[in-house]
């Protein structure tokens, strides 16, 4: 690696390094060394800019949620819009990404991440996917919109972790049959 090379906003070079190691070679392979080596940066650059490993696996994902619960308030804002189902499922394309989906998993299969993002109930990405849900609902002013959120969201989860590519129509009747039972 070069030294003495300005790096133009390194930590969302690195950010963007994990997601494609995560992306293309799951989240065992996510490590310092895989994630520095993507980005083609030294090893210490990234401990330069956090304390340990895990501390930068915690920032990916509390900037994943950010975007989730931003994405929220704008279906919260345009709420009475559109289809329902549509809009949730749209939402659910984007918390089960292949990024996404690779987050929870390292989240389930890392103690000390899950320490780090101080969660003493829920899996970090999916609690806050259902609390999204939840808000949304409520916003359309649907009966029962937590238990509604929670179901949708473990069901999605189930789909879109399956090996083939998920059919939007699929997740869509799936949304408006689970919500329709909450009315």
């Amino acid at each position: 690696m070069p030294t003495g090379v300005a790096l133009r906003d390194v930590r969302q070079q690195l950010f963007d390094a994990a997601e494609r190691v995560l992306v293309r070679d799951g989240h065992a392979a996510l490590t310092s060394r895989a994630v520095t080596a993507e980005a083609e940066v030294a090893k210490g650059v990234l401990h330069r800019h956090f304390a340990d490993f895990d501390e930068f696996l915690a920032e990916l994902v509390r900037r994943r949620v950010a975007g989730l619960e931003a994405w929220g308030a704008t279906m919260i804002e345009h709420a009475g819009t559109g289809d329902v189902a549509e809009n949730i499922a749209d939402f659910l394309f984007g918390v089960f990404d292949r990024v996404g989906l690779g987050l929870i998993s390292l989240v389930i299969g890392r103690g000390e991440l899950r320490t780090r993002l101080h969660r003493s109930f829920g899996v970090p990405i999916l609690a806050e996917a259902t609390a999204v849900i939840a808000a949304y609902l409520n916003a359309e002013r649907r009966m029962n919109p937590e238990m509604s959120a929670l179901g949708v969201v473990g069901a999605a989860h189930l789909v879109f972790s399956e090996k083939e590519p998920t059919d939007p129509d699929r997740v869509r009747d799936l949304v408006a049959k689970l919500i329709a039972t909450g009315r």
